[in-house]
């Protein structure tokens, strides 16, 4: 069965950083798109950013120049490095990742999530 582990959350004062890592276990054949979301209380989910397995990025708007997305595919990892961040960045952190279980079967899992909690 695969999990995906998230651990990083927290709290931090603003401007400060944070590091978010997501690991995936299981058996699987390989990892396609990583990414993280994140859900606000009473907002809808977002993506925040996201990465190919060849190491192609995309980023919300709203954490660009901030935030930077990144991967050890020999880890089956995916991070997110957090900087100069702001109350309005806090939120419950799930990271997603598109797997690849057989031959023919590609699945999207989800972790648990992490809060992340920023004080102005």
């Amino acid at each position: 069965q695969v999990q995906l582990v998230e651990s990083g959350g927290g709290l931090v004062q603003a401007g400060g950083s944070l590091r978010l890592s997501c690991a995936a276990s299981g058996r699987f054949l390989r990892i396609n798109d990583m990414g993280w979301y994140r859900q606000a209380p009473g907002k809808q989910r977002e993506l925040v950013a996201a990465i190919t397995s060849g190491g192609n990025t995309n980023y919300a708007d709203s954490v660009k120049g901030r935030f930077t997305i990144s991967r050890d595919n020999a880890a089956n990892t995916v991070y997110l490095q957090m900087n100069s961040l702001k109350p309005e960045d806090t939120a419950v952190y799930v990271c997603n990742a598109d797997i690849k279980t057989t031959i023919i079967r590609t699945t999207s899992y989800w972790g648990q999530g992490t809060q992340v909690t920023v004080s102005s």
